[in-house]
């Protein structure tokens, strides 16, 4: 009978623990984007942060996710850790969420939603609508799950050594301790709290025991977070650590006050909750989550600072110069996906800010003939190339998971962004090798010449600039000015190239010269078409067919 029973229970959690991460990756895949983007804008202050953390959470049933997000957020330097405070007391409220749907015991009806889910999973060929089945499937394994738990819960009341066992557990800081340790291990509170609920409905738990257990699980619910941080920036760590640091003073002072008040508490539960222990449990988490918010709220700002006397200093300042590393793609503990391509997506926007800065400080050796300067140019190519074959192969991971929706659509894009990034440094490079001849061959630019390299140069660092803020940041402030600069860089090479045969035909310059020049200046356009392609890589539609006859895409061999 042990066997059995201990069978059922196992395939009972097991089938609980895959139906909430099927429809939390549902939801994700379905409306991560959009979430995502809430989380971002949202944010500003400590109250909206905290909506925001109790929505977000709420959502996706995972508190986990939400603050392993948030710690993306502040290694990528999206989110500093003022506002990330906020969305993490709010993500304490929103775990609650999954404790509450359990209570309310909606196991009849799951097998409705698994057909349901089910026949939109695999029978219509919707995108959006195979997303719904999903989640609507994950709904309806959940709660089949949390029914073959509580049958097995109710046959485990006859072993006699299971009662005993539990009525032994009197002790407070051992309850606290056994919430802390599963939920580590399962690292999900919500799943520890929906046990605990069952184990109450059934018996196994009174009611005093079970709420100490809540509190251990709070704390055992940090564990996610805090190992996410362990290969993020010291901003990361501290992040987790406002997380645990919240959760232990809170279970702190949850843990007086049961003292003190235990008869108080278990007669305001009966009040809200009746006779249904259930209830009484799932309450009681989502009332001390609130309490805790509440009395933290006023001094979120001496949270962060705390964090500050565990973890000390500040990061080297890696800049976008920092060799042979990336700065916001973490390691594989930090990684999330519904951050995984603005992670992408901030490390290609580090990439091309180095390559243009590499594009001037090669224009600058062009003229100046700085051996410093040249190499320096091949330094950073080197750097460039590994950013290169780093995100692409970044790229190529996420790729082979599930990502939002909006997100897994981008994916293509990228890898073309990285090749015009790319593409802008090898032109860096070649611009580098015309400055090493030129200096090798003592060849000389008349002024007009320097002039006209240091026009078409500004206006492709403008353009360089608006399209990598409109790539980045989806600004599209400046979309109709990309389209006409882009349009002046070509009409500006056709004027150079004439002016450069012009002084050829007038003996004002030497061919050798005169071939160095004109090859900078086709450079100098093709970086443009570089730029514009970056600027337009993720949008749908091409808006170019708004403004220029030819919508193609410049792509160069």
């Amino acid at each position: 009978m042990v066997f059995t029973v201990l069978v059922t229970l196992s395939g009972g959690l097991g089938l609980f623990l895959f139906g909430m991460k099927l429809m939390s990756s549902g939801i994700e895949k379905a409306a991560g984007a959009k979430l995502r983007k809430i989380l971002e804008i949202f944010t500003t202050n400590r109250i909206t942060g905290m909506l925001v953390g109790i929505l977000f959470t709420g959502i996706i049933q995972s508190s986990s996710a939400c603050t392993v997000m948030v710690v993306t957020f502040v290694n990528s330097g999206i989110m500093n850790l003022y506002q990330a405070v906020g969305v993490i007391l709010g993500a304490n409220i929103g775990t609650t969420v999954t404790s509450q749907l359990v209570s309310f015991n909606l196991s009849q009806y799951a097998p409705v939603f698994v057909f349901m889910g089910v026949i939109m999973l695999y029978f219509i060929k919707k995108s959006m609508i195979n997303k719904v089945g999903e989640i609507l499937t994950g709904f309806g394994v959940l709660f089949m799950g949390l029914s073959i738990m509580s049958e097995a819960m109710g046959n485990i009341r006859d072993i006699p050594a299971v009662p005993a066992f539990f009525g032994e557990l009197t002790s407070p800081f051992l309850a606290i301790l056994i919430g802390t340790a599963v939920t580590g291990v399962i690292q999900s509170s919500s799943v520890t709290v929906s046990i605990i609920l069952l184990m109450a409905n059934q018996g196994l738990l009174e009611l005093p025991i079970s709420l100490y257990i809540i509190l251990g699980c709070n704390i055992g619910a940090c564990c996610t977070a805090m190992l996410a941080s362990l290969s993020g920036n010291k901003d990361a760590k501290r992040a987790a650590l406002i997380h645990l640091i919240f959760n232990v003073l809170g279970t702190i002072i949850m843990y007086i006050v049961l003292k003190l008040f235990m008869d108080q508490v278990i007669a305001m539960l009966a009040m809200v909750s009746g006779d249904n222990i259930g209830r009484q449990v799932a309450n009681a988490h989502s009332i001390f989550k609130v309490a805790q918010v509440i009395m933290f709220l006023p001094f979120t700002n001496a949270l962060v600072k705390m964090t500050y006397i565990f973890v000390r200093g500040e990061d080297n300042k890696t800049g976008y110069r920092d060799n042979m590393k990336l700065k916001y793609i973490g390691g594989k503990n930090i990684f999330s996906p519904a951050t995984a391509v603005i992670e992408a997506t901030k490390e290609l926007e580090r990439m091309a800010l180095l390559a243009s800065e590499n594009l001037n400080r090669a224009m600058n050796a062009l003229i100046t003939l700085d051996e410093e300067d040249i190499q320096l140019v091949y330094e950073t190519e080197e750097n460039i190339d590994f950013l290169n074959h780093a995100i692409t192969n970044y790229l190529v991971k996420i790729s082979q998971i599930d990502l939002p929706m909006d997100d897994a659509r981008s994916i293509g894009a990228l890898f073309h962004v990285v090749n015009d990034i790319e593409r802008i440094g090898d032109h860096a490079e070649n611009v580098a090798d015309a400055a090493v001849t030129r200096k090798e061959k003592d060849l000389s630019f008349t002024k007009d010449a320097q002039r006209e390299l240091g026009e078409m140069l500004d206006m492709v660092n403008t353009l360089i600039r608006y399209s990598t803020d409109m790539f980045a940041n989806n600004n599209e402030e400046h979309l109709e000015d990309i389209v006409h600069l882009e349009d002046a860089v070509d009409e500006k090479e056709r004027e150079l190239q004439q002016a450069h045969i012009d002084r050829l035909s007038k003996a004002e310059c030497t061919p050798e010269a005169g071939m160095i020049y004109s090859d900078i200046v086709s450079g100098l356009e093709r970086v443009a078409d570089h730029a514009i392609n970056i600027a337009f890589a993720t949008m749908d539609a091409d808006p170019r067919n708004a403004y220029v006859k030819s919508a193609d895409r410049v792509v160069e061999a």
